[in-house]
């Protein structure tokens, strides 16, 4: 018989981080961990309000799914039982962790994948005004690649700072569903002229149709349109490349079918994160092998990590240990 708990956690943050909808200065997350004996998986999710989401209620949809792990239930089963979202995401890792340190194979071998390298990952700068994001960019200009966050107003000052100071880094934005018709004509074609590479999700999820008949100076990005396999079909034809999460593919089995069919259908790949603490990351660096773009910085934003946690030296990110996860 398999034992199975789950906890509730808090994490402070670096500094304050804002998107276009909101502010935090630390972060919960849900972890599930399941027992065999000597045999310990874990699995960690973000809880995510933008989805209905909240940690008591990710702790709820998982306690429900107790006795049924306990007697045995594995990935095949879980993805009937609960739809894309937080808590299957920390089940699923938190099984394939397990069956990892049952077999002693890595999960890697597990999946049928290559083994994984070392990634460069995005830094991401959080919405902030145009002056401090200089002293932010000018910080963090020998990074190869940053990610800036926006809101609208002042995206172009902001973009401008952050260019003038971070002259050599490859910049990609992501506006968080926060801009109107009007702010994409005024930006798009000036952020193509910073040499931005990519844009994140400019209108709100339910909005996004609007981009099959706009001009595309850059590419553009699915995140908040993007969730599991059954996204893909309606974003032909509007976005050139989806971010691929496992908070919100409901873990590594669909993310893993999803970057297979995204790729399939000529779709660019993200692999992002939620910020969270490296047991959610070391999942996402199997996925994110060959990716286009890969963005994994979530503990780099945090006051400390787990412990043990995924290795960073400056913005490259290295395979996960086993005392860790996998």
């Amino acid at each position: 018989m398999r034992e199975v708990s789950l906890r509730i956690e808090s994490w402070p943050l670096r500094e304050v981080f804002r998107i276009s909808r909101a502010a935090c200065t630390d972060i919960t997350v849900v972890v599930v961990e399941i027992s065999e004996g000597i045999f310990l998986g874990r699995g960690e999710c973000r809880p995510y309000p933008r989805y209905g989401e909240t940690p008591q209620g990710v702790a709820a949809e998982i306690e429900a799914l107790i006795p049924l792990l306990k007697m045995g239930m594995e990935r095949d089963e879980l993805n009937t039982m609960l739809p894309p979202g937080a808590a299957r995401n920390a089940i699923d890792c938190a099984l394939w962790d397990l069956v990892a340190k049952r077999t002693g194979q890595s999960v890697w071998q597990l999946a049928g994948l290559p083994p994984p390298l070392p990634l460069t990952t995005a830094y991401t700068l959080s919405v902030d005004s145009p002056d401090n994001l200089a002293i932010a960019a000018n910080k963090q200009a020998w990074r190869p690649l940053l990610k800036l966050k926006l809101a609208g107003s002042e995206d172009l000052e902001r973009v401008a700072a952050v260019r003038a100071n971070a002259p050599n880094a490859r910049l990609i934005v992501d506006a968080n569903e926060a801009w109107t018709m009007a702010d994409y004509h005024r930006l798009a074609p000036e952020l193509a002229r910073l040499g931005v590479e990519l844009l994140e999700q400019p209108f709100p999820s339910d909005a996004d149709q609007c981009l099959a008949n706009l001009p595309k100076p850059l590419p553009i990005c699915a995140d908040e349109s993007c969730h599991a396999s059954s996204s893909l079909n309606k974003l032909l034809g509007l976005y050139d490349t989806v971010n691929i999460k496992l908070d919100k593919t409901g873990g590594l089995t669909e993310a893993l079918r999803m970057k297979a069919l995204a790729e399939g259908l000529g779709f660019k790949v993200m692999v992002g994160c939620m910020v969270a603490t490296s047991l959610a990351m070391a999942p996402a660096m199997l996925l994110a092998q060959g990716s286009t773009y890969v963005d994994i910085d979530g503990p780099l934003l945090l006051a400390k990590d787990r412990q043990p946690g995924l290795s960073y030296q400056g913005s490259q990110a290295y395979p996960p240990e086993a005392g860790l996860w996998g």
